[in-house]
């Protein structure tokens, strides 16, 4: 039967493929700088002064009371060819299982199911093991669900609480965005702003029908086509421009952290983290330590391209945007950000020589030393 339904696939894959793909071109927007800013901007504000906001929750917690990890973009499927998250499957569920057992809090920070590319029974059939894995969390009170732009579903349509039902056992909240609201011995407050990023992108953060038609239609077509739909996840050029005004917008904020997913690019804070970076990939080079420098180059990539620039004459750097990347990379790893111990790690679940799962931590910044670099102007 599958065979039978490739053979008619593809003539109209054939015919339909070129208009698409320039169709798709045409109606293609890269981030708006103000809209980007305004939606970011009233999520955040709603958040914080409304204790019934239609876009999420807030959440306080004492300083030393921090246990958290963040995924993002999984893009759960069918477990198929095209199925980005299959290769990650098994590094996850170690994951979660090595944080459930310590009692953490998990973000799921938007995208976690592929709507684009498969519909809800295909989801649900191929990914029971993980929903499994989720539902603990859930049990316990520790899940946070943030919809993104590829599983606006859980949002928009009527019977997503039926489903979320069915795989969870019991109804939860889904978010637009929550706040972590860290509060320090001294009295003052880290807001940590989590959201998935899509925001400010017109095809998927627009008016209802411009949702409506890009998780139903657009979407679900160019998936069928097997386009590369073209968003920050894919386009190198837009990676940048979106990671730098995610980054812009959460310098302009008092006192506030920006989490976000979407790019599928893990990044760890800082310009002057990356200039201590930048030392160490030097003597790496004068010793010949390839591996070292191959590794440290890697960190580098990792952060927003502003701060690879000269900034003399600006103030002082404040940490103030994390990306917890993704798990759909071709190894099968997976990052994330943890908030655990007094401090923010950017963490990667990957599998050693053996094949067995294993924790890396990649970069870690204390909240203390955060603390200092946002209020020792």
């Amino acid at each position: 039967m599958s065979k039978i339904l490739d053979i008619l696939k593809a003539p109209i894959v054939f015919l339909l493929r070129r208009p698409v793909l320039w169709f798709a071109k045409k109606v293609a927007s890269s981030p708006d700088r103000q809209m980007v800013f305004e939606r970011l901007s009233e999520i955040y504000q709603d958040i914080i002064s409304n204790p019934e906001s239609k876009h999420g929750s807030l959440y306080k917690l004492d300083f030393k009371d921090n246990n958290f990890i963040i995924f993002s973009d999984l893009h759960k499927g069918n477990r198929g060819r095209r199925d980005e998250f299959k290769a990650a499957e098994k590094n996850y569920l170690a994951a979660l299982e090595h944080y459930d057992k310590n009692g953490t809090n998990y973000i799921n920070l938007g995208d976690s199911e592929e709507f684009w590319k498969f519909n809800i029974f295909q989801i649900m059939q191929h990914n029971k093991k993980t929903f499994e894995a989720e539902r603990k969390f859930v049990d316990r009170k520790a899940f946070y669900k943030v919809y993104g732009n590829h599983d606006l579903f859980w949002k928009i349509d009527p019977f997503s609480n039926m489903f979320l039902w069915q795989v969870y056992g019991k109804a939860i909240n889904i978010y637009g965005a929550i706040v972590i609201r860290v509060a320090y011995e001294d009295g003052k407050n880290i807001d940590v702003f989590c959201t998935h990023g899509h925001q400010g992108d017109r095809r998927s953060d627009g008016n209802n029908f411009s949702i409506w038609f890009v998780s139903y239609i657009w979407g679900p077509l160019q998936g069928f086509l097997g386009i590369n739909i073209n968003t920050p996840a894919v386009v190198n050029a837009e990676k940048t421009l979106h990671n730098r005004l995610m980054y812009d917008w959460s310098q302009e904020q008092q006192n506030v952290v920006l989490v976000t997913g979407h790019t599928h690019q893990p990044i760890f804070h800082s310009y002057s983290h990356i200039q201590y970076l930048k030392g160490l990939l030097i003597e790496a080079k004068e010793k010949g330590d390839k591996k070292l420098e191959k590794e440290l180059t890697q960190k580098i990539e990792r952060h927003p391209s502003q701060c690879t620039e000269e900034v003399n004459g600006l103030p002082r750097y404040k940490p103030t945007y994390f990306n917890a990347g993704c798990g759909c990379y071709a190894d099968g790893s997976l990052t994330g950000i943890e908030i655990k111990e007094g401090k923010f790690r950017l963490i990667c679940w990957n599998e050693d020589e053996s094949g067995k799962p294993q924790r890396e931590v990649l970069e870690e910044l204390p909240l203390e030393e955060l603390q200092q670099m946002f209020f020792d102007q």
